[in-house]
């Protein structure tokens, strides 16, 4: 069985029951949060569901409805997404980061008339004067967590004019050049400007926590659907015993009247009950059927034409088995503190808040920044000695060594020609309202969000208190639902043998009838709320998936 989406291990022992708590991921690269499902452009066919085919039913366990809804119910996908994009938020935060390289290549060609009489040598006044130049740059500039900037480049370039005219030709130069600035002040430290890093690291985390939250509510509302459906057939059940009852005590009053033994006004009350009953059970037909469409929309099993024609078998009997559960309010808030998705959500919320504070506080800061760089140079090409005849003026050239871009780069790093330098710039704003009102804002989301975490608390409270007496109310009524359908059984044993001596009429059996329905229906509804009790303290508690024995353990992989 593949769980592609989220995956699902079986817990072997229960220090490994807890949901885990998100971490970041270890590769936060686009290839390590890239996932196959996101990447394609097909939704998966539902799995597994021809697993728990027999006998061309869905017989399925309530563990088996968990495990089908973690796999296919669509709503909890959308919530997932949420996670998908949060991990792409994280990774735009390296943006700043990101090193570059850029590269440029010009070719420049150009041809004018000579007005110089330098540039004039060997050639007549009327020549024009040509020059090809062509220079190739590449820069590599890289941001640092620390504030600092690198920017390295090399560049070379050729020019050519002909001989006469330079004592380099072609002329090969080339340039090395290093800058770097760092921030002393504003800006300066990991914690500035990794602080976007940070906030998304943890909003990822937000994103888990919530997801993880969003999954406990779908599978408490799976429970409930579950046992809806368990409690729909138990009352389709009751409604068919009742009806045969009503129909039996009916055929009884036909014969008597056709004995004689029973006036014929008293027949129309038996075969009035067996009309009604008829109703109750058509609407509780329709009321199961209902009740299976909510639970294969949950399951997803709506998503596949055949599955969605199989009939339900639900394994799971509404009866408690073994000892009744206890819930004490204290220790159950306690967990629920330690181990709700919910704190860690706004505890992560809190320390954003917290970053947010003290980057504003450094943004305050005068901006100070020291710059420097250092470069080195080099030049090569065809060598030549200019020599200008002082009685014509006219120059020629001769040639001494032949080069090229080699010597020039020989040059280069022999670094014989450097030059380097520094600053220090200050920035001083006469006011700074901008940063002023960026540490007000990131003050008052951290006031806001205490009251947020005050009220996620007080929230866990009411529902923990709620979850133990609901708790608490299912353990009573299942007792005394036990005895009442003890007691109408005894009841109606009672009037049926009343009527049969001729001590009693049939309305008394009927009524007796209707009571030991209702009383029976009263028990299904006390065992059927005793397990949603029991789902519902688990819920409160943040250990709902303990029971099924099933934990997230990786999200959205």
């Amino acid at each position: 069985m593949q769980h592609s989406r989220i995956a699902l291990f079986l817990v072997l022992c229960p220090s490994l029951l807890m949901v885990p708590r998100a971490k970041p991921q270890t590769r936060e690269s686009y290839r390590g949060l890239m996932t196959p499902q996101v990447r394609s452009d097909r939704l998966p066919a539902p799995q597994p569901m021809r697993d728990y085919l027999v006998d061309g039913k869905l017989r399925l366990t309530l563990r088996d409805a968990v495990l089908l809804t973690l796999e296919n119910n669509s709503n909890v996908h959308v919530q997932e997404a949420q996670v998908e994009d949060q991990k792409f938020t994280l990774l735009r935060a390296y943006q700043p980061f990101d090193p570059l390289l850029q590269s440029k290549f010009d070719v420049n060609r150009y041809s004018f008339a000579v007005n110089n009489p330098f540039q004039a040598a060997g050639v007549s006044t009327n020549a024009p004067f040509n020059s090809l130049t062509q220079t190739a740059q590449v820069n590599y500039t890289q941001t640092f967590q620390t504030g600092s900037n690198v920017v390295v480049g090399l560049s070379g370039s050729r020019n050519s004019t002909g001989p006469g005219q330079f004592f380099f030709d072609p002329s090969y130069t080339t340039l090395l050049n290093l800058q770097f600035s760092q921030p002393l002040l504003r800006n300066r430290g990991l914690l500035v400007n990794r602080s976007p890093l940070l906030i998304a690291r943890r909003t990822l985390q937000q994103s888990r926590a919530t997801f993880e939250a969003q999954v406990s509510d779908a599978i408490l509302l799976l429970v409930n659907q579950y046992w809806a459906v368990v409690q729909a057939r138990g009352t389709l059940d009751v409604e068919r015993k009742s009806l045969a009852a009503a129909d039996a005590s009916y055929q009884h009053d036909k014969r008597a009247l056709e004995l004689g033994a029973l006036p014929p006004l008293d027949i129309y009350r038996s075969e009035s009950e067996v009309a009604t009953r008829r109703v109750q059970m058509i609407q509780g037909e329709y009321g199961l059927k209902k009740a299976e469409d909510a639970l294969r929309l949950t399951i997803g099993a709506d998503q596949d034409e055949y599955f969605r024609a199989l009939d339900l078998d639900l394994t799971e009997k509404p009866e408690a088995e073994g000892e009744l559960k206890n819930a004490d309010a204290v220790s159950a808030l306690q967990q629920a503190i330690a181990r709700r998705p919910e704190v860690g959500a706004i505890r992560l919320a809190l320390a954003n808040d917290d970053t947010n504070v003290r980057v504003a506080h450094n943004h305050l800061k005068p901006d100070l920044s020291l710059s420097g760089f250092y470069q080195s140079s080099g030049l090569g090409g065809n060598q030549y000695n200019l020599i200008i005849d002082q009685t014509t003026g006219q120059v020629t050239s001769q040639l001494i060594s032949r080069g090229g871009l080699g010597s020039s780069f020989s040059q280069l790093f022999g670094f014989g020609f450097p030059g380097y330098g520094a600053s220090l710039t200050l920035n001083l704003p006469v006011k700074n309202r901008a940063a002023q009102a960026e540490l007000g804002s990131a003050l008052v989301s951290r006031h806001r969000d205490l009251y947020s975490a005050q009220l996620v608390r007080e929230q866990i409270t009411l529902e923990v208190t709620n979850a133990v007496h609901q708790l608490e109310e299912a353990k009573l009524t299942l007792a005394a639902g036990k005895t009442a359908v003890d007691l109408a059984q005894k009841a109606l044993t009672a009037e049926q043998r009343k009527y049969e001596l001729g001590a009693q009429t049939i309305f008394f059996v009927l009524d007796s009838q209707t009571k030991l329905a209702q009383a029976e229906l009263d028990l299904l509804q006390a065992e059927v709320n005793y397990q949603i009790a029991r789902a519902a303290v688990d819920h409160a508690t943040g250990g709902l998936l303990e029971p099924f024995q099933v934990q997230i353990a990786e999200l959205t992989r």
